[in-house]
């Protein structure tokens, strides 16, 4: 992974992420984040994947089913934000559309996607501080606005 800071005022940074082929992109982006000590911010992605999982929110379990995808496909789209969890720590919520090379596509919350050849960050941070916190009753966090 790469990173290049392209803008800054005193309100805000931007930053240009690049991922190397065999990355894992959640993984990375998370790192980052906690590395550059981001407590709100926006990321849009375009790129690739050899393999990703995204998964879809399962009210009634609470938690996430894996829609596995176990083929090199394009990150057509990729939007996420940046805050501060429960812990501490930056959470990083991403969501995908990823393209087949059928022409259909797979979409949902980022949980996993491997670079092949390399995806593109461009993350945008805000001057505020976000606050992540679970909500117990629909099994998630969510941003709170109160924090």
């Amino acid at each position: 992974m790469k990173s290049k800071l392209v803008g800054e005022t005193s309100e805000q940074r931007t930053f240009v992420v690049v991922l190397d082929p065999g990355e894992e992109a959640f993984a990375c982006l998370t790192a980052f984040a906690v590395e550059q000590g981001m407590t709100a911010a926006s990321l849009t992605a375009i790129g690739a994947f050899e393999k990703a999982v995204v998964g879809w929110f399962d009210f009634q379990s609470k938690s996430y089913r894996r829609i596995p995808v176990d083929e090199q496909c394009e990150v057509l789209s990729a939007i996420g934000d940046i805050a501060v969890d429960d812990r501490g720590k930056p959470s990083l919520p991403m969501h995908a559309v990823l393209g087949l090379g059928d022409g259909s596509t797979r979409g949902g919350h980022l949980l996993e996607g491997y670079v092949r050849p390399t995806l593109e960050v461009t993350v945008l941070e805000s001057p505020g501080h976000l606050r992540r916190r679970k909500r117990s009753e629909l099994g998630i966090a969510l941003i709170d606005l109160e924090a």
